[in-house]
């Protein structure tokens, strides 16, 4: 195996998935598995949670109808949801695969009825809507809601198994604007119910929603980053405690002396400040290691801290290992523990000004995952 890899803990997912489910005691889970996991491998994910038995997810969740065709494909029964408009061709896998599409204009639904002549398809199809209640990027506009969802619930080609809406803010500090949808999301809830339409499902909670909103857990929440041992954003509380599932290792390939003045790397971006060692580890920028983080990120080589120089490039990095005696071969820590030490995905994130989300999400497919229970 490539001496780069990731190790998945998937004791640590359990551990998340469970911290969760004790948080939210009998509302059902929509877990998120879209973009391959997180970067964790959806499928090994998936059968973790699933060996849960009696406490494993009720639904899951991916962005694009080809992410639920492959968990499909490995025989993942339960009902999946595709948050994302499709096409003619992607309405096609939706009713062959049996999963369920988010729907929220009258094109989707000629798209889906289109596809149901073309697949010949008698049975219903299971549709969940989504109303935008301030999001401003996907789902009917909350006043238009009551009557696109009364409209939906009277075509029989259809079963609204679920409404849905997603918070723009439930990951800051101020609440405000988050509490603002979900009365909005509440009331159409209410005129719905007024009216005796079916809906099925109702949910809201996102991460941070089910860390510091349990007013918003409704029927059902859907926990993303925090399965993945992540808090959403550092503005969020930790009502919830999580650990990284992912950890990432490389190993040093060479050690090079060099003298007081000398550069390491493109644009000769690091000076010696004096005579020291450089050793080489084979990860890069394709790998996900970004050139954002060249001079500036750590990691852990035999118990001790030590300092990335350098540009990163497509394929290596170079750490400052000063006098310590450090060989090929050696373990190097990139995300994880080392005796006292830890990195994670938020210390990258903190260089970078991003998000954990987008540093797990990233490590490329040519860094293997190894799994560990």
């Amino acid at each position: 195996m490539r001496p780069t890899y990731a190790v998945i803990n998937l004791s640590n997912l359990k551990y998340n998935y469970l911290s969760i489910r004790r948080a939210i005691k009998d509302v059902k889970v929509m877990a998120v598995v879209k973009a391959d996991a997180y970067g964790h491998g959806s499928i090994e994910i998936v059968n973790s949670l699933n060996s849960l038995d009696g406490k494993k997810p009720e639904y899951y969740a991916v962005a694009i109808p080809e992410e639920a065709v492959e968990l499909r494909k490995h025989k993942i029964n339960q009902p999946i949801l595709v948050f994302d408009p499709f096409n003619n061709t992607q309405a096609e896998l939706v009713l062959k695969y049996n999963v369920i599409p988010t729907v929220f204009s009258d094109d989707h639904i000629k798209v889906l009825l289109n596809a149901k002549n073309n697949t010949s398809k008698g049975k219903r199809i299971k549709i969940h809507i989504k109303v935008d209640t301030g999001m401003n990027r996907l789902g009917i506009d909350y006043k238009h809601a009551f009557n696109f969802v009364k409209k939906v619930s009277r075509n029989d080609n259809f079963i609204i198994d679920g409404i849905y809406t997603h918070f723009a803010t439930s990951d800051e500090k101020d609440k405000t604007f988050a509490k603002l949808q979900l009365k909005r999301f509440k009331d159409l809830l209410n005129e719905l119910k007024k009216e005796k339409i079916r809906y099925g499902l109702a949910h809201a909670a996102n991460s941070g929603a089910i860390l510091d909103m349990p007013e918003s857990y409704l029927d059902m929440v859907r926990p993303g980053i925090i399965l993945y041992g992540y808090y959403p954003s550092l503005k969020t509380s930790g009502s919830i405690k999580i650990v990284p599932v992912m950890s990432l290792f490389s190993s040093v390939t060479s050690v090079k002396n060099i003298a007081k003045g000398e550069s390491v790397s493109y644009g000769k971006r690091f000076k010696a400040s004096k005579e020291t060692k450089i050793a080489s580890v084979p990860i890069g920028y394709a790998d996900g290691f970004s050139r954002g983080l060249s001079n500036s990120a750590k990691a852990i080589i035999k118990g001790k801290l030590v300092q990335q120089v350098g540009t990163v490039t497509m394929d290596r990095i170079m750490f400052d290992v000063g006098n310590e005696k450090i060989l090929p071969r050696d373990k190097v820590t990139l995300l994880g523990k080392d005796g006292k030490y830890k990195v994670d995905a938020q210390d990258w994130a903190n260089i970078l000004r991003t998000i954990p989300y987008e540093i797990i999400c990233g490590i490329s497919k040519r860094v293997p995952r190894t799994y560990k229970d």
